[in-house]
């Protein structure tokens, strides 16, 4: 194992230009495939995740470039392919949902982690409404066998997303391709700002969904595209500056994405608030900082930012007392080697972590 040493330091400050959000860059790079016309964009995130994004989309036919992408107008151009989607999650989900409503013949693949995490919810929301998709392994996972199937939105889509709010997205994504249609929620949903999200960027596309309660009405396509999207900075990424802000005196100011942003990372700036920290926000920026030795003990539920509320699990090592951060269960399927690594990780460090059912605490 190689292990980095890592000085201490009086001060954290400074600013910090972020990377593209990766959950705008997937849902923007397969909006724009699906649209009529080009779309050009700024600040796309180049990691693993869009770069299985990426080659999905060219193995489907869609003519893309290093920051332009040529709509399908709709019609995906290649009706048989195998995709190997690593462990992207953002790819496989809406790619599933689409692909399964187009009447091509599909196989989706990834890591072996990828075929850890459950898509069961997603798939049987698809079956109900005559998708054809097999279980290719271990039923509830991936891989997965696309087939032609007889599809009827005439009915409302029922779907869970108390596990994971990317099954909604992903149906939100897929339905104006498919002529329209409802899906209504069973229960909560967790990382519900992931699904305003989605709506926003539908919404830059020409598309408007219209929401009441767990009731989600999606007008057919086709999609059009914006001409331009500039990609936001990723609010998850912040996180991790903002915190060093608040523990290391700062000010810590990260750029590129600001108190409007359509990302619900950005209520970690509340996490922080609640620290004890001062924070400000503008139009492309955000900032924190602390003259306090020690921040302030929390208790908070951050089902909202499941991403951001694992950079709060960090931050209580720095408060006056005991924290909880609740309400994330959905760590376990989501990002269980990350949260194993970081409670191993915190416990050397000799923080006491308790897992509990609703969270970690």
């Amino acid at each position: 194992m190689k292990r980095l040493r890592l000085e201490a330091a009086a001060r954290a400050a400074g600013r910090v230009r972020l990377p593209g959000s990766k959950s705008i860059s997937n849902r923007a790079l397969l909006l724009a495939a699906l649209a009529h016309g080009q779309t050009r964009f700024s600040g796309l995130l180049d990691a693993e995740d869009t770069r299985v994004m990426r080659a999905a989309l060219a193995r489907l036919g869609v003519r893309i470039e290093q920051d332009r992408v040529r709509g399908c107008g709709g019609a995906i151009p290649v009706r048989e392919a195998e995709l190997d989607l690593a462990n992207a999650g953002t790819a496989l989900r809406p790619l599933a949902a689409v692909l399964a409503l187009s009447g091509g013949r599909y196989r989706l693949s990834g890591s072996a982690r990828m075929h850890e995490r459950p898509v069961g919810d997603l798939v049987e929301a698809l079956h109900a409404c005559g998708a054809a998709i097999d279980w290719l392994g271990r039923p509830g996972y991936p891989p997965l066998a696309i087939g032609p199937g007889h599809i009827s939105l005439v009915r409302p889509l029922r779907v869970r997303a108390d596990l994971s709010s990317q099954y909604l997205s992903a149906l939100l994504m897929a339905l104006p391709v498919a002529g329209g249609g409802t899906v209504e929620v069973e229960g909560e949903i967790v990382s519900e700002p992931y699904v305003a999200l989605t709506m926003a960027l539908m919404a830059r596309f020409g598309v408007h969904v219209e929401r009441e309660g767990g009731r989600y009405r999606v007008p057919s396509g086709p999609y059009r595209s914006p001409g331009f999207l500039a990609v936001e900075g990723d609010a998850s990424a912040a996180s991790y500056f903002l915190a060093a802000g608040a523990v290391g005196g700062g000010p810590v100011r990260v750029e590129g994405v600001g108190r409007d942003s359509v990302q619900g990372d950005v209520r970690f700036l509340d996490v922080l608030a609640a620290a004890g920290a001062q924070v400000s926000a503008g139009e492309d920026w955000l900032e924190a900082a602390s003259a306090a030795r020690r921040l302030r003990a929390f208790d908070l539920d951050l089902n909202a930012i499941p991403d951001a509320a694992m950079t709060a699990a960090v931050l209580a090592l720095f408060a006056d007392g005991p924290c909880a951060v609740r309400n994330v269960a959905n760590w376990r399927i989501k990002e269980s080697d990350r949260i194993a690594a970081m409670a191993s990780g915190l416990r050397e460090l000799g923080a006491e972590v308790e897992e509990r059912r609703d969270g970690v605490r």
